[in-house]
């Protein structure tokens, strides 16, 4: 640990996503915390928004009504603004303050108002879950400011870390309000870049050309735009996840942002001993759930492929990967392949009839054997719809079946009843053809559980593994496809061609590949790459003192 971060006694980080799984970013702090938590004890705290009822719990929090309880009896914060502190109960079993905000609502149009005089930050545009996320922020930053008087602490011994631009006025919030705070602001992506994607527009062979201010005008997104360009301006320290994220973020919001990877914490991952039954286990469930749905009895060397990740058919890459399978199936592959498609969408609960096909052992075909959930948006699904367009069947003659998961793998969704990291281990291979992935966790996840992946160059893992190693399936367990505006063709060709490779691979040397992607990921754990975290907290410390001695 460098010597300014010795010198930290209260660490905050602070996220939309603490106790509350949606995305990659719950899994980046979810496997830092055991790290952070060896190094600072119980000085670091989360702090997460407080959204859930005695109906929908939250499945990860452990309340504790004895930790800092007599803080908890004496916070004075705002009527409506409620804490529970407890447990994050994860590895590491951090500190985490849930928080609810609804009382923040009634002071918004005043801070609003502030946030313009003070930082320029446009709210007048705003819609969606802008006024959520501010007023979780705001009450966040309460928290922190409480905490610290309470607690008696120097404030110059304090580092708030915030997440994401869900949580920017909070970074502002105690810059204006306690400045002797360093803080520290991450953009795992910019809301600009998700929104210049997620419109179909070119990213890369344009991002030199774009103004994020005018880009932002132009697809309205004016108020997450300023909001996040203010903080990432007026934080003491600038992070973001991977170099292909700091150019974006540079170009969109005009500050060069510090790199800090992210890393994975190996407790995730079953041990040796446990693997091999665990692998045999996943295999089977994968296996019989496609045997229901579909009546083809796949045989055991079946080779199993999935993506996985956030709903985003382009950014994810989802559209490649349905070609690829596509364009796979006519090369013939040597083996019956059996790709699944693991991503959360509006989903309408498990199908009934899989669900009894699965109860009573009779594998007959069943209708629309493709699906295993039911869709509220079946028509409009652009996964669905895609897997219907190209005419996967999945019968007794198909080569290449594709199987669609639409809903979220947390052990209770009623068909696999799995989690996903109980799934993953027994995957042959898995597909991540993103075209925008500021780190990609998915493709980590998998090397971790010495899985082979193919990912792209536009993700941050993939453009890591390119930096490091040898991106060959025999030397890293990764091949990193060169991903493009322009090459969708050629990039649906080579994902066929990787997948078609590996399916022929021996037995011996596809555990020697399995082993490349487990060294791979051995030396991409927070235990590697957690002293960016301490440079970080060491550049907002200087620069607090900077701008306070001014």
């Amino acid at each position: 640990m460098d010597n300014c971060s010795q010198e930290i006694r209260l660490l905050f980080e602070t996220s939309w996503e603490v106790c509350n799984k949606i995305g990659g970013i719950y899994t980046v702090l979810s496997s830092k915390a055991k790290t952070l938590v060896n190094r600072f004890k119980d000085n670091v705290i989360f702090i997460g928004p407080d959204v859930w009822t005695d109906e929908n719990p939250s499945m990860s929090f452990i309340e504790d009504t004895k930790l800092l309880c007599k803080w908890a009896e004496n916070t004075l914060l705002p009527e409506g603004v409620d804490i529970r502190v407890g447990r994050w109960d994860i590895p590491g079993s951090p500190i985490a303050i849930l928080v609810k905000f609804d009382g923040m609502y009634a002071s918004k149009d005043e801070t609003y108002g502030r946030m313009w005089n003070e930082y320029r930050v446009d709210s007048l545009h705003a819609y969606g879950d802008y006024d959520e996320g501010c007023a979780f922020a705001r009450a966040a930053a309460l928290v922190i400011e409480s905490i610290v008087k309470y607690t008696g602490t120097d404030p110059r011994k304090v580092v708030a870390h915030f997440d994401e631009w869900t949580t920017a006025m909070g970074l502002l919030t105690l810059r204006s309000d306690m400045p002797e705070i360093a803080t520290v602001f991450t953009t795992h992506a910019t809301s600009i870049g998700r929104s210049i994607c997620g419109n179909g527009k070119p990213l890369y062979d344009y991002l030199k050309a774009y103004n994020g201010d005018r880009m932002a005008e132009e697809l309205n997104m004016q108020s997450k735009h300023s909001l996040e360009k203010a903080a990432a301006w007026n934080a003491d320290c600038f992070t973001t996840v991977s170099e292909v994220t700091a150019r974006e973020a540079e170009q969109l919001l005009g500050r060069r942002p510090l790199v800090t990877p992210n890393g994975f914490e190996p407790d995730f991952v079953p041990a040796k001993t446990r693997y091999t039954a665990a692998r045999k286990q996943a295999r089977a469930t994968l296996l019989d759930v496609a045997h229901a749905l579909t009546g083809v009895d796949y045989p055991d060397d079946t080779f199993i492929v999935a993506t996985s990740g956030r709903c985003e058919y382009r950014n994810k890459g989802l559209d490649v990967f349905l070609d690829a399978m596509n364009s796979l199936a006519a090369k013939s592959p040597v083996r019956k392949i059996l790709a699944y498609v693991m991503v959360p969408a509006w989903c309408a609960g498990p199908r009934a009839d899989l669900q009894h096909a699965l109860s009573i052992g009779s594998f007959g075909r069943l209708s629309d054997p493709v699906i295993t959930h039911g869709l509220h948006n079946y028509s409009d699904d652009p996964v669905n719809r895609r897997i219907h367009e190209i005419g996967f069947v999945n019968d007794a003659d198909s080569q290449v079946s594709v199987i669609y998961v639409p809903s979220y793998l947390n052990g209770t969704d009623g068909i696999f009843n799995k989690s996903y990291y109980g799934l993953l281990p027994g995957l042959d291979a898995t597909v991540f053809a993103s075209y925008y992935e500021p780190w990609g966790y998915t493709p980590h996840e998998s090397v971790a559980f010495g899985v082979p992946t193919v990912t792209t160059a536009l993700a941050g893992f993939g453009q890591w593994v390119k930096d490091n190693f040898t991106d060959s399936f025999k030397a890293s367990g990764v091949r990193v496809e060169e991903r493009t505006d322009s090459n969708y063709t050629e990039i649906v060709a080579a994902i066929a061609d990787d997948i078609f490779d590996l399916a022929a691979v021996k037995p011996r040397a596809m555990t020697a590949i399995r082993q490349a992607a487990r060294d791979t990921a051995a030396r991409a754990t927070w235990a590697d790459f957690i002293h960016d975290y301490d440079r970080a907290y060491c550049e907002a410390l200087s620069a607090r003192d900077a701008r306070l001695a001014l």
